[in-house]
């Protein structure tokens, strides 16, 4: 028998997936403080996944588990899509590719 630890958040039906294939999933359902604790590790194990792959499955990956992350928060994602505009609108978006190089203060 060949038992393989993980101690990772996982998307919902992947225990299922499992036991389809012939194997046991041992699963824990995460209290609040520890599911919060998940979600940002898997936040930076799904970026490194986009930055090695270039990959718009990872990137797909990672906005689930900011979904995820805004869900627990309680906020809406028209209320994320709000934010997200009226920064775009102070502050801009990065269309136009600008790399700040320096700022020189007189």
């Amino acid at each position: 028998m060949n038992v393989f630890k993980y101690d990772k958040l996982v998307r919902d039906k992947i225990p299922e997936i499992i036991e389809k294939s012939g194997k046991k999933a041992i699963i824990e359902v995460l209290e609040n403080e520890a599911y919060k604790k998940y979600l940002d590790i898997k936040l930076g194990e799904e970026l490194q996944e986009y930055l090695t792959a270039d990959s718009v499955d990872e990137l797909a990956d990672l906005v689930e588990v900011v979904y995820a992350i805004l869900k627990y928060k309680g906020i809406d994602i028209k209320d994320f899509e709000t934010i997200r505009n009226r920064k775009a609108e102070e502050r801009g978006t990065f269309d136009k590719r600008l790399l700040l190089k320096e700022v020189i203060e007189e």
